[in-house]
């Protein structure tokens, strides 16, 4: 199959092999932050060093905001608002349905956070978001600051009370729930600039109370490159970007296969009609391929 490796024999039923790569823009700086948004059939996706939002629909692509404070992960909350990490303000802010931006939270006793990276929403309206320092340590994706608080990932409840989740990282990225979301899922993309940086996927078990989480394992290595964004489908597979394309592992934790781009990928969502379409942020290109299994829906 052209376009694919297949790992497991699984896989083969999982892709389509009359449904190729599909470029839909290029000439960015680097794209981060997808999100689809079924009621509107468009996807907004960040272009950090651009420091703007864009947004794709079918006729084509345009600026959703810019300047974005340096805006990277982004997903939707259970009212269907814009949730966005952003590097520069060094917050989580939410967009309102009037277009306004509230900050969520941007510090934690009393210190700023770092760089916000990727952000989710369990069902229970709680925000769960990954605060490495990757985007003061340079002026290219929001500018140089220090840090003052180690990398973490922290959990906001509709109270406004933001928790430390994890603490237990180099460089927490990419984060996501398993279907059922007994799971937490978060690549540790290691210290930036390291000479071996640590890099895997990790997973947490969720404590009964839905909002604790056991102590973290390592789940699986992404080779080549490193796992940044990733996604979960229904079946439970984890969707990862890597330096050949987009890798799917088993929730065993074993490569099952690999779809190739042409270009490092950063982060991956699923959505179009059935949530089957993949959307893949490739450096300076978007990407898009049909898939045989649908990802997890919200909204």
């Amino acid at each position: 199959m052209d376009g694919f490796v297949v790992v497991d024999p699984r896989f083969a039923a999982m892709v389509l092999p009359n449904a190729p790569l599909e470029l839909l823009g290029e000439g960015f700086r680097w794209l981060e932050g997808p999100v689809w948004f079924a009621d509107h059939q468009v996807l907004l996706f960040s272009d950090v060093p651009n420091d703007r939002i864009m947004r794709w629909t079918e006729e084509g692509v345009s600026t959703f905001r810019a300047p974005a404070q340096f805006s990277n992960g982004q997903t939707r909350d259970r009212q269907g608002r814009l949730i966005t990490c952003s590097h520069h303000g060094r917050c989580v802010m939410r967009t309102e349905i009037d277009g306004r931006i509230m900050v969520l939270a941007d510090r934690f006793e009393g210190r700023r956070l770092n760089s916000p990276n990727d952000v989710v929403v369990k069902s229970d309206g709680s925000i769960w978001f990954t605060d490495p320092p990757f985007g003061i340590n340079t002026d290219y994706e929001g500018g140089k600051q220090a840090a003052e608080l180690p990398a973490r990932v922290y959990r906001l409840d509709g109270d406004g009370r933001l928790t430390i989740a994890a603490d237990d990282f180099d460089g927490p990225n990419g984060l996501c729930f398993s279907p059922d979301e007994s799971r937490l899922y978060v690549t540790e993309t290691g210290r930036q600039f390291a000479a071996e940086p640590r890099r895997c996927i990790r997973v947490f078990e969720l404590g009964g109370d839905g909002q604790s989480l056991g102590p973290g394992r390592d789940f699986h290595r992404v080779e080549p490159g490193f796992a940044d964004g990733i996604r979960c489908d229904e079946e439970g597979h984890i969707w990862s970007s890597a330096g050949d394309g987009v890798h799917c592992i088993g929730p065993d934790g074993a490569l099952v296969g690999k779809i190739l781009v042409p270009s490092t990928v950063s982060n991956i969502a699923f959505g179009g009609r059935h949530f089957s379409r993949l959307f893949i942020c490739g450096g300076q290109r978007l990407y898009a391929i049909y898939t045989n299994v649908r990802g997890v829906a919200w909204p």
